[in-house]
């Protein structure tokens, strides 16, 4: 894959936290792409490490953080080692956020028109202020919200949280960006909004052209908006696929258990039953699969060997070694 089949790639990604004592790895030599145009999504329970894997993206290094090793390619640059005055030039312009939390992002003491010239303008985007002024309209009114002249003049606490949301998406687009990174978007919004935003967003996609990278722990979304899905296990990556492929054959055990708890997308069998226990990152094992104590299929091998990455299909990859065995399995289900 040449630099332009891509719009951004992670390259053996390691980032770690400051645990009061030591340091804790939370992100482990994970390598992904996302190429123009495309919308991948990244999966995970809660604790996985997908959200410090989306803003790593921006080369941005959070407090108390450090990138252990690895490369975030974009524009044939390692962000990872660009200044932070060279990383202010892309934020926003080149590669953009939206957030979870509409409210908590938006200045509550501006109005929203304000805050998205303001964001036009810190980057010296679409000259004068006029100019500015008109496409904050239109991003407003592309965005899907009711008369975009008056949304403009009002404040955050004056629309509810779906139009904040529509706001913080109509900022992320203000510049026009290669990347979109959308962290759980929709989580806080009832299905009815919910449903809409993701709508919106396709369509802003279609409409643009620019990559998006989907972070959620909703398979039933991703499902909906991705071209393609990686699942974190553990901050690993344990499976990269079409998202088609990816919900109709699933290899690796932990992704079968989370397409078996969204049981509207999949009928349940014996062998696609939920996860057992939850992610805790004290208590995982020192070497082999970071999955296994809670894998059906665990061999003892599992638990002395690292699993990676392997091609096993068409733009599928899975870390695990047991995967023609849940094929033979799946192969017993039918027949």
């Amino acid at each position: 894959m040449t630099s332009n089949d891509v719009t951004i790639q992670a390259k053996s990604l390691s980032v770690d936290y400051w645990d009061r004592r030591r340091w804790v790895n939370v992100v482990h030599r994970i390598s992904f792409a996302i190429k123009p145009g495309e919308t991948l999504g990244l999966a995970g329970e809660s604790g996985c490490g997908k959200t410090t894997a989306g803003y790593s993206l921006f080369g941005y290094r959070r407090p108390g953080s450090r990138f252990r090793g690895g490369e975030i390619i974009y524009d044939g640059k390692d962000l990872l080692r660009l200044a932070e005055h060279e990383l202010k030039s892309i934020w926003g312009r080149k590669i953009s956020l939206v957030p979870q939390n509409p409210a908590g992002s938006l200045t509550p003491t501006m109005r929203v028109g304000s805050q998205i010239t303001e964001a036009m303008e810190a980057h010296g985007e679409y000259g004068d202020r006029k100019t500015v002024r008109a496409r904050t309209i239109q991003l407003l009114s592309e965005a899907g919200l009711p008369e975009p002249e008056l949304i403009s003049r009002r404040y955050p606490h004056q629309l509810s949280g779906g139009q904040q949301q529509r706001v913080i998406i109509a900022m992320a687009l203000s510049c026009s960006p290669d990347l979109v990174v959308l962290d759980e978007p929709t989580s806080a919004l009832d299905v009815t909004i919910q449903a809409r935003i993701l709508t919106l967003l396709m369509r802003l996609r279609e409409k643009h052209g620019m990559s998006m990278l989907f972070i959620t722990h909703d398979l039933g979304v991703l499902a909906q908006v991705s071209d393609r899905v990686a699942v974190m296990y553990a901050g690993e990556l344990v499976e990269i696929a079409p998202t088609s492929a990816l919900f109709s054959y699933p290899q690796h055990p932990y992704t079968r258990g989370l397409i078996a708890a969204v049981p509207r997308l999949v009928e349940e069998t014996k062998s696609q039953g939920r996860l057992r226990g939850l992610l805790q990152r004290e208590k995982l094992p020192e070497k082999g699969c970071r999955f296994a104590p809670r894998c059906d299929y665990a061999k003892e091998t599992c638990f002395a060997n690292q699993q990676i990455l392997e091609t096993i299909g068409h733009d599928h990859q899975v870390a695990c070694c047991q995967w023609r065995l849940l094929v033979s399995a799946r192969k017993n289900e039918t027949s």
